[in-house]
């Protein structure tokens, strides 16, 4: 019997007790069906009188509203608690925003830690963001202490160095911020850390997200800092999130010597053009906003010829993410150990409000389909 509710599952989902879905049912307000002499309950009855009662049971109250102080989405606008992002990204460092989402603390001039440079014996094949996720592992195992809830900050700021430096150096550091130590790492450029810490910061969060929940259910169970980092990655690396901008990055290193045959090919192909459009937005997407306009100060952009030949739609932070990459000579992964090493400030500052909550409370309600006994 597909669809159905037991009567425990449908007083879960209402939020009520047993005897009360049987109340229900003498009111009228939902009709029981007899399985192998138990009671069921239409899922499609039981949500239309979750509606009508205003009820916050077991599959709605957590996953449907979490209620967070770190990031604000509205009116296709971003803020870091209470902040415009935008302009975060053009007066603040990296390191003193991280700080301030994890503690509320306005500081200046945070210091994160050097960083270990931790050996990885991996394949050629390996991408920047395998190295981010086998760091993070490391980095796990060499802490005793990673246990200590207590010190989620020291650890998330040891491990973004730690993951920084683990990157291999394709140029000489010119500081120690984290995105001047980046940027030695992912360009042979002459070193513009600006434009980096202002990515870092646009990317640092952006409400919850998939991967966010994903960080957020680790930490409900209470897993260390390393674990939730390692959950919202999982998250991260999917097609449709974190490894987007690298789809973009490759759709434009072939526009950049013919724009109109690479869409062209593209919608030939029936794919969308990679960057554009967000499930979030409506009109724009800030991020994206102002990481172009600061790129379009350094030359002309390839994206630009693109955007010109869209209608209706509007480029996302996964496209400016790729024009930064490409126009800094990045390897095409580029964008994705930046979209990482930037999204552990996030899942950090998650992990910490969740570690105030009650633990495993996201217990969602399953509705079986499958065969019965």
């Amino acid at each position: 019997m597909e669809s159905m509710l037991t009567t425990t599952q449908t007083a879960r989902r209402l939020g009520v007790k047993p005897a009360t879905v049987y109340s229900y049912v003498s009111r009228g307000l939902l009709t029981s069906t007899k399985v192998n002499r138990a009671s069921m309950f239409d899922v499609a009855q039981v949500e239309a009188v979750a509606r009508r009662t205003g009820a916050r049971g077991a599959a709605s109250s957590v996953t449907d509203c979490i209620r967070t102080r770190i990031s604000l989405l509205e009116n296709d606008q971003l803020h870091y608690r209470g902040r415009s992002v935008p302009g975060l990204s053009s007066t603040k460092r990296f390191e003193d925003v991280a700080h301030w989402l994890w503690t509320e603390i306005d500081s200046t001039g945070v210091q994160f830690p050097e960083g270990q440079e931790i050996w990885m014996a991996l394949p050629e094949s390996a991408t920047l963001t395998d190295r981010v996720r086998v760091a993070i592992a490391l980095a796990s195992v060499g802490d005793p202490l990673r246990y200590d809830l207590d010190r989620a900050v020291t650890t998330a700021q040891s491990l973004i160095a730690d993951v920084v430096e683990s990157l291999p150096l394709v140029g000489r550091p010119q500081g120690t911020d984290i995105a001047e130590r980046l940027w030695a790492r992912l360009s042979p450029e002459p070193a513009r850390p600006d434009l980096l810490n202002a990515a870092l910061i646009l990317l640092a969060d952006h409400d919850l997200a998939i991967s966010t929940m994903a960080a957020r259910v680790a930490a409900s169970a209470h897993a260390n800092p390393y674990a939730v980092v390692s959950a919202g990655m999982g998250a991260m690396e999917g097609q449709k999130h974190g490894a987007a901008t690298t789809i973009a990055y490759r759709f434009l290193q072939q526009a950049e010597s013919d724009p109109m045959g690479a869409v062209a090919e593209q919608l030939r192909s029936g794919q969308p053009i990679p960057g554009f459009g967000h499930a979030v937005y409506r009109s724009r997407d800030p991020r994206a906003d102002h990481l172009l306009a600061l790129l379009r100060g350094e030359g002309d952009l390839v994206v630009d010829k693109v955007i010109a030949t869209q209608r209706g739609t509007f480029p996302n932070v996964d496209l400016a993410l790729a024009q930064f990459a490409l126009m800094f000579k990045m390897p095409p992964d580029a964008g994705e150990a930046i979209f990482a090493i930037a999204r552990i400030v996030g899942w950090i500052a998650h992990a910490m409000e969740e570690y105030r909550e009650p633990g495993l409370r996201f217990r969602t309600l399953g509705v079986y389909t499958g065969d019965r006994p």
